[in-house]
C-alpha cells in the first residue's frame, strides 16, 4: 500500500495481508484538502453500528486534517466527492453499485465480517467521485471504516496509548480497491479480569461514582473494534461493578456491534460474585435459610436465577456460556454429586437445563453457545459430560501460554466448533504476572499456530488483565486472529516493526522492534514478576545475573537513545509503549540483583561492601516507585492516574522491595577475595580456553571500612588484570584474561596474587590454549552448551521436520517439531523421525549428562516427548510434563516459572574428538531452546552457560561482563 505522506515520523499503514487484497492506478482519493473535508453519507436505515462508526470517521478526519466532514443521512443533489459508507442489502446506494458492476463484492457478500473500499467515478447523479466503504454485515462495515481511519494516520490505540495523529492539511487515501476478506477466527476478543488497576483508574478518572460502568466500556468497545475483535468478557470482580449493573453497558455493546459472554464460572451472562448474594435475598428457601450455589441442592433456584438473566439479554447479540462452577472462579460444589462420574451426570443435566432456558427465552438467537472446560470442568469433560454438537468448546491454556489440549478429530467435526481461552496476563498458581506484558509474542504465535491448524478457528478470548501495558501482546493476538497466516516463523519480529513503525513511524521501527523482542527474551528467561532472591547465580558463568543487568542496562540505553530522537508529541506513548515496561523490568531485576549481592557480601564478611548494596537495592526500588509514579501523575497530564501499580492492595503483587543485610561500622579493614565460581576464597579455579576467550572475575573486597591497600600480580606476563591493585574501602571487581598471542600452546597452569593488609589469596588459573580448528561444538570448562537453532544438519523425514522460530526461547530462537497435527513417532525413532545433528569436539571422555532445555507445552491426552542419541548409538526417549497440575512447586509449576522444562539424559563419549550428537522429535509440536552436555563439574545455575565455540554460529563468543557495583 503506498504511504500517505512522506514524513519519517509519520505512522504507517495498515498492512496487505492474505486477508486484505488492493491494487491501485489511479489518483489517490482526498478526504481532505484546502481546509474542506468530504462529506460521509450512511443511509438513514443502516444499522446504528455503522452510523457510530462513521461518527468516529469524521472525527478522525479532523484529528488529522483540522476540518470536520459532515456525516449525512441523506444523499446530496450534488458533490465533487463523497464517501459512501455502508452495508450491502441496507444501503440501496452502495448495492446499486454492486448490482451495476462497479463495485467489486465478489469476495465480500454473503461473507463474515468482510468488507470492500474502492474508489467509483461518479458513482451517483451529481457525485464525480466517490470513495465506498461498504461491509458484508454491521461489523464488517465498520472494520472497512476503521481501516480508512488507520489508512490515514489514526492508530487504534490514539486514546488508550496516547499514540499522536500527525497533523497534514492533505489527507488522501489509495483509490483502491482494498478488500478485507473474512477473519481466521469468527469470534475474537478480550477478558477484562484481575482488573483492580482499571477499576481504580476508571473511578478515578471516568466515572466517580462507578467502579467502571458505560464511560469506560464505550472506550473499551471502540478499542475493540479498531483492533477488529467484537467479542467481551466484562469485568467481573468484587471491586468492580458488574456489566449489567448498568443497563447502558449491554445496549452500549449492541450499539456498538460488540458480543458480550461471560467467563467460565458465569454461566448465563450472570455474575455470581455481586448477583448471587441479592437474589437468595429475594429467593430463600421455604425455610427461610439462604439457598446455596449447589445445583444438587437447590436446582430451581438457580434455574430461576439463570433465566432472569436469559429473559433480560435477549435482545442483545450475546454469547451464552453453559455449564457451572463455584461462585467467582472456584471449583464446582456438588454435595450430593461426590464422585466424578456423579459429577459428569450432574452437569449434563446443567447443560441441558440452561439450553431450555435459552430455548425459551431467547430462541434461534442464543448463539454462539459456549462451554469452557477450565480446570476442574476439564477432568469432567474428558470423563464423559455431553456438550451438544452445536455448542462450541472453549480450550483453555494452562493460564502460562500453554494449551493444555486440543480438539480430536470428532471434536474438530462438531458444527459448532472450537475456540480458545488464553491467558497474556494470569492470577493464580503457582505465580501471578500481572503488571507488564512479558509474554513472548513469538510464543503467543507458536501456540495460535497450533490451535489453528488443530481447527480451533471459532472463538479466540485473551485475559488481559488491566488492558493497559498489554498493548503489544495484544494487538499481535488480534492481528493473529484476524489473519492466522500472515506470520510465518521467522517473521514476528517484523510484526512488531511493522505495528511500532504505525504508532511512532517508519525511522525507528526496526529499533523499537528489536528493543521489544529482547525485552521479550529477557522476559523468556525470567519474568519480571516472577524474580525472587537467591534465583539467578551471581557467581557462575561470569556472574549469570550480571550478565542478564549488564543485557538490560544496554537494552535501556538503546531506548533513551530512541526517546531522544523521537519529537516531544509521540514521548507520552513512547513512555506508555516502550520505556515504562522496559524501564521497570530491569528496574525489578536490579533491586534484586543488588539485594543478591548484598547477601552474598554478608557471606563473604565484607564489611562496607555489604551496605553499599543494600542501598543499591534499596535505591532501585525507590527509582522503581518513581517510575510508576511518572506514569500515573505526569505521562499524559495525569490521565492514566492509577492504572499502573506492581503492588495493587486486593491482587497478587510484583515483588516488592527485597530483604537486605546490614553491617555495623568497625574501624578495620582487611582484605577478601571471591573468584568467579567461588563464594568465597578461590577453590574452584578460574577456566580459560583459546576458543571462548574467556573474561573471568576476581572480586577483591575490604573486610572492614577502614581504606585498604591491595596489590594483585599474575604468575605469567600472558596473564592479563584489568587493575592490579590500589586503596579500596569497599570492593573492587578485577577482570582477568589471556593474552592468547603470547600464552604457550597446551593446558598451562597460572596463578594471581592477591595481597593486602597483611593477608595473601592465591587465585589458580587453567588454560588450555588450542588451535581453533573445529568443525562443530567445542568442550570447554566442563561443559558443551549448544543453542538448539545452531544446528549443523536438519533432517526431514515422514514429511516432519524442525523449523527456527525467531524470537522463541531464552536466545535468539528454538526449534520446533512441525507439523503440528503430525502422528507421533510410535517406534524406529532414529530412522524415522526428524533429526537435529550437532558435530561436538569432545576433549574428555566417560558418561555424561545432557540436557534438553524444552520449552513448555502440554497434551493431556497425550505424550510429551524428544530423543536424543550420539553418533549411531541407541536413542533415549525423554518424557517432558504433558499435564497442567496446578499445584506449585511440581514439575509443571517450575517449568511456567523457569520458561523451560530441563530433561535429562546420558551420553558416553568413549573416545575423545568429533562427534554426533542427534535430537529426534518424537511428539509433534515439541520445542527445543538449548542443550548442555556436562562433561565434569558444570554448577547449578538458573540459565544455561553461554554457548559454546562454534566456527559459523559462535565464533567469537562474548565475554559478556557483567553489571559493576561503583568503587570505593
Amino acid at each position: 500500500m503506498a504511504a500517505v505522506g512522506a514524513a519519517p515520523f509519520l505512522p504507517g499503514l495498515i498492512p496487505a495481508s492474505a486477508h486484505a487484497a488492493t491494487s491501485s492506478g489511479r489518483p489517490d482519493f482526498p478526504l481532505a484538502a484546502g481546509g474542506t473535508a468530504v462529506g460521509i453519507f450512511v443511509d438513514a436505515a443502516d444499522d446504528p453500528a455503522v452510523v457510530r462508526a462513521a461518527g468516529d470517521l469524521q472525527a478522525d478526519v479532523e484529528r488529522v486534517s483540522g476540518t470536520r466532514p459532515d456525516l449525512l443521512r441523506t444523499l446530496p443533489r450534488s458533490a465533487p466527492l463523497l464517501v459512501l459508507v455502508g452495508i450491502l442489502g441496507a444501503s440501496p446506494a452502495i448495492d446499486r453499485l454492486a448490482a451495476q458492476g462497479r463495485l467489486d463484492v465478489s469476495r465480500v457478500k454473503g461473507r463474515w465480517e468482510a468488507s470492500v473500499t474502492q474508489v467509483i467515478e461518479r458513482p451517483l447523479p451529481g457525485v464525480d467521485r466517490a470513495l465506498v466503504i461498504a461491509g458484508s454485515d454491521r461489523r464488517g462495515t465498520v472494520y472497512g471504516v476503521y481501516d480508512t481511519s488507520e489508512r490515514i494516520g489514526v492508530s487504534p490505540w490514539y486514546w488508550w496509548a496516547d499514540v499522536p495523529v500527525e497533523r497534514r492539511d492533505t489527507v488522501t487515501v489509495p483509490s483502491g480497491p482494498f478488500t478485507r476478506h473474512e477473519p481466521s477466527v469468527r469470534y475474537r476478543g478480550i477478558f477484562i479480569n484481575d482488573e483492580q488497576n482499571l477499576t481504580t483508574w476508571s473511578r478515578r478518572t471516568q466515572e466517580t461514582d462507578k467502579n467502571i460502568g458505560p464511560e469506560t466500556y464505550r472506550r473499551v468497545f471502540e478499542l475493540l473494534l479498531r483492533l477488529k475483535a467484537n467479542y467481551l468478557w466484562p469485568a467481573m470482580h468484587p471491586y468492580s461493578d458488574f456489566f449489567n449493573k448498568y443497563r447502558e453497558n449491554p445496549e452500549l455493546a449492541d450499539r456498538y456491534g460488540i458480543v458480550v459472554g461471560s467467563s467460565h464460572p458465569e454461566a448465563l451472562l450472570r455474575n455470581g460474585v455481586h448477583e448471587w448474594e441479592p437474589w437468595i435475598a429475594e429467593h430463600p428457601n421455604p425455610d427461610g435459610s439462604a439457598p446455596v450455589y449447589d445445583y444438587t441442592v437447590n436446582p430451581a433456584v438457580i434455574s430461576d436465577y439463570w433465566r432472569a438473566r436469559a429473559r433480560q439479554n435477549a435482545a442483545y447479540e450475546s454469547s451464552w456460556t453453559l455449564g457451572m462452577r463455584g461462585l467467582h472462579d472456584t471449583a464446582l460444589e456438588t454435595k450430593y454429586a461426590t464422585t466424578i462420574p456423579e459429577k459428569v451426570v450432574v452437569m449434563n443435566d446443567i447443560i441441558a437445563d440452561q439450553r431450555r432456558i435459552l430455548a425459551e427465552e431467547v430462541g434461534a438467537t442464543a448463539e454462539p453457545q459456549i462451554f469452557i472446560p477450565y480446570k476442574e470442568v476439564l477432568d469432567l469433560y474428558n470423563a464423559g459430560v455431553q456438550v451438544p454438537d452445536d455448542v462450541t468448546l472453549i480450550w483453555p491454556d494452562d493460564n502460562h501460554g500453554n494449551m493444555r489440549q486440543l480438539p480430536t478429530e470428532a471434536e474438530r467435526a462438531r458444527p459448532g466448533g472450537n475456540g480458545i481461552y488464553y491467558h497474556l496476563s494470569y492470577w493464580g498458581r503457582p505465580k501471578s504476572y500481572l503488571w507488564l506484558d512479558t509474554t513472548q509474542v513469538a510464543k503467543v504465535w507458536q501456540e495460535l499456530r497450533r490451535v489453528y491448524e488443530h481447527g480451533t478457528d471459532r472463538m479466540w478470548i485473551f485475559n488481559v488483565g488491566d488492558l493497559k501495558s498489554i498493548e503489544t501482546g495484544l494487538s499481535f493476538a488480534m492481528d493473529m486472529a484476524w489473519d492466522v497466516n500472515r506470520w510465518e516463523a521467522g517473521e514476528v519480529e517484523d510484526f512488531l516493526a511493522e505495528w511500532a513503525g504505525r504508532q511512532f513511524g517508519h525511522r525507528h521501527a526496526h529499533e523499537i522492534a528489536a528493543i521489544r523482542t529482547e525485552y521479550y527474551r529477557l522476559a523468556g528467561e525470567l519474568r519480571p514478576e516472577f524474580i525472587a532472591a537467591g534465583l539467578v547465580s551471581v557467581v557462575h558463568h561470569g556472574d549469570e545475573a550480571g550478565r542478564r543487568m549488564a543485557a538490560y542496562d544496554q537494552l535501556l540505553a538503546r531506548v533513551r537513545a530512541v526517546g531522544a530522537e523521537l519529537p516531544q508529541l509521540y514521548r507520552d506513548a513512547f513512555y506508555e509503549l516502550v520505556e515504562y515496561p522496559v524501564h521497570g523490568a530491569y528496574l525489578m531485576n536490579l533491586k534484586y540483583y543488588w539485594a543478591d549481592r548484598n547477601a552474598l557480601a554478608a557471606r563473604q564478611g565484607r564489611g562496607a561492601g555489604t551496605n553499599r548494596f543494600a542501598d543499591l537495592a534499596l535505591a532501585a526500588h525507590t527509582a522503581e516507585a518513581e517510575l510508576t509514579s511518572r506514569y500515573n501523575t505526569e505521562v499524559a497530564g495525569g490521565k492514566w492516574d492509577g492504572i499502573v501499580n506492581p503492588y495493587p492492595s486486593q491482587i497478587p503483587k510484583a515483588p516488592g522491595r527485597p530483604a537486605v543485610t546490614r553491617v555495623t561500622r568497625q574501624e578495620t579493614s582487611g582484605l577478601g577475595v571471591a573468584a568467579e565460581g567461588n563464594e568465597t576464597g578461590a577453590a574452584r579455579p578460574l577456566s580459560f580456553s583459546s576458543y571462548t576467550r574467556d573474561r573471568r572475575f576476581v572480586d577483591v573486597f575490604n573486610t572492614g571500612f577502614l581504606p585498604l591497600d591491595w596489590a594483585a600480580e599474575a604468575s605469567h606476563p600472558w596473564v592479563v588484570l584489568s587493575v592490579s591493585g590500589g586503596s579500596l574501602t569497599e570492593q573492587r571487581r578485577v577482570w582477568v584474561e589471556i593474552d592468547w598471542e603470547r600464552a604457550p600452546e597446551g593446558a598451562q597452569e597460572a596463578t594471581v596474587v592477591f595481597t593486602g593488609a597483611g593477608q595473601r589469596c592465591d587465585v589458580p588459573l587453567r588454560v588450555v590454549n588450542g588451535r581453533r580448528r573445529a568443525r562443530g561444538f567445542v568442550e570447554a570448562h566442563g561443559y558443551v552448551s549448544i543453542d538448539a537453532a545452531h544446528a549443523d544438519r536438519r533432517v526431514a523425514r515422514g514429511g516432519c521436520r524442525w523449523r527456527t522460530v525467531r524470537g522463541l526461547g531464552r536466545r535468539t530462537g528454538a526449534v520446533e517439531a512441525v507439523p503440528s497435527t503430525a502422528a507421533p513417532i510410535t517406534g524406529d525413532v532414529a530412522s524415522r523421525a526428524p533429526e537435529l545433528r550437532y558435530r561436538v569436539r569432545f576433549s574428555s571422555t566417560g558418561t555424561f549428562l545432557v540436557t534438553v532445555f524444552r520449552l513448555p507445552s502440554l497434551d493431556e491426552r497425550g505424550q510429551r516427548r524428544v530423543a536424543v542419541g550420539l553418533d549411531d548409538r541407541p536413542v533415549t526417549v525423554l518424557s517432558g510434563q504433558a499435564v497442567a497440575t496446578g499445584n506449585r512447586g511440581d514439575a509443571w509449576a517450575r517449568q511456567v516459572e523457569d520458561g523451560v522444562e530441563r530433561l535429562t539424559a546420558t551420553v558416553t563419549v568413549a573416545e575423545a574428538g568429533e562427534h554426533v550428537l542427534r535430537i529426534f522429535m518424537v511428539d509433534p509440536a515439541i520445542a527445543v531452546d538449548q542443550i548442555v552436555i556436562d562433561t565434569g563439574g558444570l554448577p547449578a545455575t538458573y540459565l544455561a552457560p553461554p554457548e559454546s565455540y562454534h566456527p559459523v554460529f559462535n565464533p567469537e563468543p562474548e565475554p559478556g561482563p557483567g553489571l559493576e557495583a561503583p568503587d570505593q
